[in-house]
């Protein structure tokens, strides 16, 4: 009978327990987990990337999933295959010149998702390895070393790329979700805004034969046809040191915002902004070395997110010499900035950030004020064939006054195909500055315009309150004063049909601007 060792164990890490703990370290989810193995593929060359994830047995009502990474990149020998299965055994460790940088990423990502991962890897199509590791072997102490990798053919049938390298998670037990459908489309997403940069250059990822699409959280580029978000201001450029104590090592980092087009899209459904990424999507995208890393509320100082910060997005870009300035994780999915850095970029990025949002605010409360004038607009449409047509010449009316409106409300700008389904007359919200009259009225493409002035005591002791009102009755109060206004604007644009009339009416309004002014001003 042999005799129990009373030693006590004294190793660096007990496997047994160190190989269930990995499982819980660092990973989001199932998606953060998959880009590692794309980085392993991008990194080796690869221009295709192939996921599957599928049912292999059916057990009960949901079935065992098995997810594969198949890629076209150079492959690996024996040994190298056996190093890259080891925690921080990679060949490139500390090498900033690609994605990866410790060697954590093939088993550390497998393992937090499956029992076991399997990896083939060629070099030439007649000369296929495989090697494993097994959470249950590892465990029960049967397994103690990364097994020798042996010769093998694929599981995939005719191999078509002549090197590459096909890591195959089985028993997964850990996968976010359990539905197939479910997965694929929260994969797609995710590694479509991670590996923009690399889908935009040419690198070709597909989940269950179907391509994913480049998704940009700046929505600069999107598909054909589709609106885009503009530039807010030019790119900040940044050099930054590596280390807070100084030294020679610098890197470059670039901030970039966008603006959303409001006016195009604030009508959208809550499920169309949700489709979009509008609703809840504020954030600043951290970029390192073209692959996203983080998303998140960074270097925003003391400026709290809003809902009106939907309608903005951020990127700041990062070279890889500055992963201990940005607090990079291993598992490149987090950063935790130094202090140095934050303060380095926090008062710009905040700055702008206040900026846009003031911005927005402002335009929500211009469409706001539009939109509330709606039901007068199409009262006013409705009625319109019963009156005399306006002149041509009102067209020439207030010319500088339309070509403001059409800058400051591009909800004006009338598309052609549109026409049909837009009411003639709108109502708008303008300061008419140099002016103290409490209305003026202009034609914008067609469309009659009544533009009501904020600055005049009218606006801001009747109107506004009627306007800003839930009440059913004040709702109708707002619209019949707005049909007395547009009623009085397009008398004065049909009556005005020379130099003489044209200069009284203006006197006439002016005067009634100012009396009216002096009534209500306390």
């Amino acid at each position: 009978m042999g005799t129990r060792s009373t030693q006590p164990d004294s190793s660096i890490i007990a496997l047994d327990k160190f190989i269930l703990a990995t499982r819980d370290s660092g990973y989001k989810g199932t998606a953060s987990a998959i880009s590692e193995l794309v980085d392993n593929a991008i990194q080796a060359g690869a221009r295709h990337v192939l996921i599957a994830v599928r049912v292999v047995q059916e057990t009960g009502s949901e079935g065992e999933l098995e997810v594969s990474v198949l890629d076209d990149g150079v492959g690996m020998d024996p040994f190298t295959l056996r190093q890259a299965l080891r925690f921080g055994g990679s060949s490139r460790f500390d090498d900033r010149s690609g994605l990866g940088r410790y060697g954590m990423g093939l088993p550390n990502s497998s393992l937090s998702q499956a029992r076991r991962v399997t990896v083939y890897t060629w070099q030439s199509p007649d000369d296929v390895y495989t090697s494993y590791l097994d959470v249950d072997e590892i465990a029960s102490g049967d397994m103690d070393e990364v097994p020798t990798p042996r010769r093998t053919v694929l599981p995939i049938g005719e191999c078509k790329s002549k090197s590459g390298t096909l890591v195959v998670w089985s028993r997964c037990d850990r996968l976010e979700n359990r539905r197939v459908s479910t997965i694929v489309r929260k994969l797609a997403d995710a590694l479509g805004q991670t590996f923009r940069f690399f889908l935009w250059n040419g690198t070709k990822v597909l989940i269950n034969e179907q391509p994913v699409k480049a998704l940009d959280p700046l929505f600069l580029r999107q598909e054909p046809g589709q609106t885009t978000a503009e530039l807010f201001g030019e790119p900040i450029e940044y050099e930054v040191r590596a280390a807070p104590e100084g030294g020679r090592k610098t890197g470059r980092v670039r901030v970039t915002f966008t603006e959303l087009p409001l006016h195009e899209w604030h009508n959208l459904s809550n499920d169309e902004k949700r489709e979009l990424r509008i609703s809840k999507g504020a954030g600043v995208s951290i970029v390192r070395a073209g692959r996203e890393v983080d998303y998140g509320w960074f270097f925003m100082g003391n400026k709290r997110r809003e809902n009106y910060d939907d309608w903005f997005r951020c990127q700041v870009e990062f070279d890889a010499v500055l992963d201990e300035a940005f607090g990079i994780t291993h598992t490149k999915q987090q950063i935790h900035p130094q202090q140095f850095l934050t303060d380095a970029l926090s008062p710009d990025i905040e700055a702008t950030a206040h900026a846009l949002n003031a911005r927005i605010r402002k335009s929500h409360a211009a469409i706001a004020a539009s939109d509330r004038s709606v039901d007068s607009e199409q009262v006013a449409t409705k009625r319109d064939h019963l009156l005399r047509p306006l002149p041509a010449r009102a067209e020439q009316a207030g010319a500088d006054l339309a070509v403001a409106l059409r800058r400051k409300h591009p909800a004006l700008r009338q598309r052609k195909e549109e026409e049909a389904k837009m009411s003639r007359y709108k109502f708008v919200e303008h300061d008419l500055k140099g002016s103290t009259d409490f209305f003026a009225y202009t034609v914008v493409d067609g469309r009659f315009v009544v533009v009501l002035n904020p600055s005049h005591p009218f606006f801001k002791k009747m109107y506004r309150p009627l306007a800003d009102s839930d009440q059913p009755r004040d709702k109708a109060l707002r619209s019949q004063l707005e049909l007395v206004l547009m009623a009085a604007s397009r008398a004065a644009a049909v009556l005005g049909t020379g130099k003489a009339l044209d200069e009284f009416l203006a006197r006439f309004k002016k005067e009634w601007s100012d009396t009216l002014a002096a009534f209500l001003n306390d």
